[in-house]
């Protein structure tokens, strides 16, 4: 497996992995989902023999927020640690920014232990509330 920076080059590769995981949000508007990717602080990807396997996408300044918008294994590369090694390098890369934020669903046991792991903690434990629209 080898790891390495991308862009927008492999966005036929990120919209099948999307699709496998029906993340549908992303699928609408390809010009859109490309815009996203070249303006993306920084994208790590998962590589099998030049086929992009997984990824983390990361949006933010880099300083003081940091939002890692996308942490995404197919389906029959799970299990491997590939989203462990994606999460820990963009962890360690950005392991002075203030605040380090991931939002997952509040009812995936899996999703849930896993950043548990890296010792983050739900919003509600640092006495903060985030609101969405």
């Amino acid at each position: 497996m080898e790891y390495r920076e991308f862009c927008t080059e492999y966005m036929d590769q990120v919209r099948a992995i999307y699709e496998e995981e029906q993340w549908s949000a992303y699928l609408n508007d390809d010009a859109r989902l490309e815009r996203a990717f070249a303006q993306s602080l920084y994208i790590l990807g998962a590589f099998d023999q030049g086929r992009l396997v997984g990824f983390a996408r990361c949006v933010g300044d880099g300083e003081h927020i940091l939002v890692v918008q996308d942490l995404i294994v197919a389906l029959s590369y799970r299990r491997q640690g590939i989203g462990t090694r994606l999460f820990r390098a963009v962890w360690d890369r950005y392991a002075e920014v203030r605040m380090f934020h991931v939002v997952t669903d509040l009812s995936d046991p899996v999703d849930n232990h896993f950043y548990r792991s890296f010792g983050m903690k739900k919003l509600e434990e640092g006495s903060m509330v985030s609101y969405f629209r």
